[in-house]
């Protein structure tokens, strides 16, 4: 049974909204959901709170409906970087929540717990970041069903890769150019192999070492957002998301010009020789790998891999009887209410599921490869077909999670 808290100090009340606000914000949470879990712990703080949240900042506006219109009002404004996935601290953090409206934490007990989650990742952590970014690119390779040295290549790329990412978080400059880098890395590398190695499927490796990179998820939450009309944080996550990607094209280019300006010619084939026991060996891997670098706590590895696993097969099941666009829907749809459903069964986060579930399917890729085709050609009539692909995959994800929350509404905002 829920406590009542207006005898609470006002202040403390506030400090709780406010840690809790940037923490969800922190872990990857978007602007609809954000906002709806915040009008749900003040209701029952006793407060009246105003969020308008966007993916570089937020300002909450509280008032005490048991004081005169006017009187202690407060305003915070607060300036964050965009979030990251984090599902074990995002689990912590709604755990936190629940136990203080339940009454088995105070206010401060809360307010410190959520506080001691800031601590920075340890070298073990950093360890699996690292990994999981190359079994990313390893498994994205093997679902492509690449030759094995295609998968190796992307597989060391999307290790070094990591290595990057995991400095540049105390790096700020390296941190800004980070993507651009990324990808001037995972192109020379991917060049040299194969001028100096054997043929490889040049652009397709690149984008299986920079597939963690890929703005795929960010893109389709930004029109999530603008659906639900949330447009000030759909249209700077969705500008963010473009940003990325050329960013990505950008390097990516910078490598073949300057491989072309020392007269390094890779060789290029169209290959994809794998038998069907590589791809769902390859799906295993992706599962687990995603797992990793969605910093799920490890009981939790298999449900999150299941998802994973669960959304790429019913988008290909479905989408081989009608169609990739239908299957995608479906998937879409599946992946909603099922995490809907978690989340009303197991008082947890339903991303526990949504967001491994519709990963395999985002349309991060194929925007990128669209933007490089059309760069190394200089037509954009080249990538038109491409980024018509990229549309549909965005609305049949949308139409999913859209249809998926009318079949089963979620109860709990995460």
């Amino acid at each position: 049974m829920s406590r009542p808290f207006p005898q609470e100090a006002y202040a403390a009340r506030i400090a709780f909204m406010v840690e809790l606000a940037e923490h969800l914000h922190a872990y990857g949470t978007t602007g609809p959901r954000l906002e709806g879990a915040l009008d749900q712990v003040a209701a029952q703080l006793g407060l009246e709170c105003e969020a308008w949240t966007n993916p570089t900042g937020m300002v909450l506006s509280f008032s005490d409906p048991m004081r005169p219109p006017g009187d202690g009002d407060a305003t915070r404004v607060i300036r964050m970087p965009p979030g990251e996935n984090d599902l074990g601290r995002l689990c912590e953090v709604d755990r936190i929540a629940e136990d203080v409206l339940a009454g088995r934490m105070d206010l401060g007990e809360g307010h410190a717990a959520m506080r001691a989650l800031d601590r920075p990742p340890s070298r073990r952590q950093n360890l699996m970041q690292v990994l999981g970014f190359g079994l990313v690119a390893a498994g994205v390779g093997g679902l492509l069903r690449l030759p094995w040295l295609d998968i190796a290549t992307a597989s060391m790329i999307g290790l070094i890769i990591g290595v990057l990412q995991v400095a540049a978080r105390s790096r700020p400059r390296l941190r800004e150019a980070g993507d651009a880098v990324s990808a001037v890395v995972a192109a020379t590398i991917t060049i040299l192999v194969a001028a100096f190695v054997a043929p490889l499927n040049l652009n397709t490796v690149i984008i299986s070492a920079l597939i963690v990179l890929m703005p795929g998820l960010a893109l389709t939450n930004a029109v999530n957002e603008l659906t639900s009309q949330h447009l000030v944080s759909g249209t700077a996550r969705f500008f963010g998301a473009v940003t990325t990607m050329i960013m990505l094209t950008v390097g990516t280019m910078v490598a073949m010009v300057a491989a072309s300006m020392l007269g390094i010619e890779p060789q290029v084939r169209a290959w994809r020789p794998q038998p069907d026991w590589v791809e769902w060996c390859a799906l295993a891997l992706s599962a687990f790998a995603f797992a990793v670098l969605f910093r799920a706590k490890r009981r939790d590895y298999a449900l999150v891999a299941a998802a994973a696993v669960t959304g790429y097969l019913v988008s290909r099941l479905v989408g081989q009887a009608w169609g990739s666009e239908v299957g995608i829907f479906v998937s879409a749809l599946v992946i909603t209410v099922a995490g809907n459903g978690y989340a009303r069964w197991a008082s947890r986060p339903g991303a526990l599921l949504r967001v491994p579930g519709i990963i395999l399917m985002v349309p991060g890729s194929s925007s990128v490869r669209t933007l490089i085709t059309s760069v190394q050609q200089q037509d954009l009539a080249v990538g038109q077909s491409a980024a018509m692909a990229v549309v549909n995959i965005l609305l049949a994800i949308v139409a999913g999670l859209i249809f998926g929350n009318l079949l089963l509404p979620a109860r709990r905002s995460l």
